[in-house]
């Protein structure tokens, strides 16, 4: 693979993605189209784990090596949201509160550490979902990524979050934090999956389950039914095998388009300094999509 901090041709900001499997990513050429529009060069890299044969205990050295380059700013994506966190400076007050991390700027030898995750959704959903039903709603997944969602989804009014993830204590750990900032009862984890389910307004995946790298559902789909609304963050592919399987039966559905369109908007904001067009970047996003090569990783 091309170096991903090789200086540029020409004068550019540098910005880029640390994550795992990341080649497929439309963010690079998110920024960069919404960069030419403001008739700014700006160089977007991939620093792909799995492309390097790296780990996550690659981190610090590849802060290093993006603040020598002279990067503005790095986006990170799994598996990094939280284990970037005692390599920064300061962090925002959104990214100390949820304890995650998806985009980190660069400037005058400090890392400051911000999310723009819980917006992205909150933006997304809001456009896609609008008027859902709020009063029980069931989270799969509790990362990096988890912890966003459920943030926008209580600030929006949801009535009870039901956390569930393969770790058993790190749902519950969200679903303590989340009670703190928000009250008894807003929040919990442990519950029957089935039983959740079964009382929910809807259903949203923030687990990896359904990349094209790791098919499948993260939940069995008989438990769905007609009357849930159905979200994804994943958008590659844009309609999971989860999405199918609840728009075959009626669900209301929301594919994970806008939350990386928005969470792009204020990456995009934070990195450069100016304000981004969100209908022109919504449009890219739409018209770069039909050209994902499904077999990409």
């Amino acid at each position: 693979m091309n170096d991903p901090f090789a200086a540029p041709a020409g004068p550019s900001l540098l910005a880029g993605l640390i994550g795992r499997g990341i080649q497929a990513s439309l963010t690079p050429a998110l920024h960069e189209r919404e960069a030419a529009a403001h008739h700014l060069a700006l160089s977007y890299r991939r620093i792909d784990l799995d492309a390097m044969g790296l780990g996550v205990e690659a981190l610090p050295a590849l802060l290093d090596r993006a603040e020598a380059a002279g990067f503005a700013g790095l986006n990170i994506t799994f598996p990094c949201k939280q284990a970037v966190i005692p390599l920064l400076h300061d962090l925002s007050e959104e990214a100390r509160a949820l304890g995650a991390v998806n985009t980190v700027v660069l400037r005058d030898g400090r890392r400051i550490g911000h999310n723009t995750d819980c917006s992205g959704f909150a933006e997304g959903f809001s456009r896609g979902l609008p008027g859902a039903p709020l009063g029980e709603v069931v989270q799969l997944g509790a990362g990096g990524a988890g912890s966003a969602v459920a943030e926008a989804l209580l600030r929006k009014g949801v009535g009870r979050l039901t956390i569930h993830d393969v770790n058993a204590a790190r749902a519950e750990d969200l679903a303590a934090a989340l009670r703190a900032r928000f009250g008894e009862g807003r929040a919990r984890a442990g519950a029957p999956l089935e039983e959740a389910v079964a009382a929910a307004d809807g259903v949203v995946n923030c687990t990896p389950v359904g990349m094209a790298k790791l098919p499948g559902t993260p939940l069995p789909v008989a438990l769905l039914r007609p009357a849930l609304w159905v979200a994804e963050i994943i958008y590659f592919p844009l309609e999971t095998a989860l999405l199918r399987a609840a728009r075959a039966l009626g669900c209301r559905t929301l594919d994970g388009g806008g939350m990386a369109v928005f969470q792009a908007v204020g990456a995009f904001r934070l990195f450069t300094g100016r304000e981004p067009d969100p209908a022109r970047m919504l449009a890219n996003f739409a018209e770069l999509v039909t050209h994902i090569d499904p077999k990409a990783n």
